[in-house]
């Protein structure tokens, strides 16, 4: 089982990346779940007509030990197992706890071996990375994390400390650092400034995705670019990322 993490600012596309990399997985036979750790609780939006799925925290809430898997894992019509960790209350709580209680409630359940996924991605708002926002890059969950930043300079500056915080987990067997995923903004020496950022840690830009309408039309329609658009140049770039992700993390095309 392949597990990896997406990391990135709020607003950079990381939940747009994350849910055209699971249908692209899922296009090459491989059984995905997808667990969104943000509180807006819309990282498998896209996978689902645009529609949100119940969150664990709210099932939780309301039911409490008694929720089952089913209840907290939707399938989508790809075939992606997606579920959604959710946040508290507004103005009570904290988001970061909601993580860990959505995650240590799935593994209570036994979510990886009912559904035995081939790949998990975790999709992590990655402005803050402390506390639950760091769960899934501890032993045990995510084995790669990978950073999605333009060149604009919050978000290069959000990557770094993403960064930096797989750099401080190393010595305890956490995640490592699998590369930076370019999600292009179109400002000046863009390219450059990330390939700056990626050097600085040792790594790579492992995938590069242009500004597209097509990936803004299928937003609008609430679907992911490699379903509403297949043949298109940006359905082509998110399969060619999730081949370099596979690569990375020692996977494989069930149809190869």
């Amino acid at each position: 089982m392949i597990k990896l993490a997406i990391y990135g600012k709020g607003g950079i596309g990381k939940s747009t990346s994350s849910s055209n990399l699971s249908a692209a997985f899922a296009k090459k036979g491989l059984k995905v779940m997808q667990i969104g750790c943000d509180p807006k609780a819309d990282s498998t939006a896209l996978l689902h007509g645009g529609d949100r799925i119940p969150t664990v925290l709210e099932l939780i809430r309301e039911r409490g030990d008694a929720i089952s898997l089913s209840d907290m894992v939707t399938e989508s019509r790809s075939g992606v197992c997606c579920v959604e960790a959710g946040g508290p209350v507004p103005g009570l709580g904290c988001a970061g706890r909601g993580i860990i209680a959505a995650l240590e409630t799935l593994e209570k359940k036994g979510a990886y071996e009912v559904y035995k996924p081939d790949i998990v991605i975790y999709d992590v708002l990655g402005d803050v990375v402390c506390g639950g926002f760091s769960m899934p890059m501890r032993k045990g969950f995510a084995d790669k994390v990978f950073v999605v930043t333009s060149g604009e300079k919050m978000s290069r500056y959000a990557a770094a400390n993403i960064c930096m915080a797989v750099e401080s987990f190393k010595g305890r067997g956490y995640a490592s650092l699998g590369g930076i995923i370019l999600n292009r903004r179109n400002v000046r020496d863009e390219e450059q400034s990330v390939k700056e950022l990626a050097e600085d840690f040792k790594t790579d830009i492992i995938g590069v995705i242009d500004r597209s309408e097509d990936i803004s039309l299928a937003d609008e329609k609430g679907v992911t670019v490699v379903e509403a658009f297949p043949g298109s140049a940006s359905a082509k770039q998110f399969e060619e990322l999730a081949d370099t992700v596979l690569r990375i993390c020692g996977g494989g095309d069930k149809n190869a």
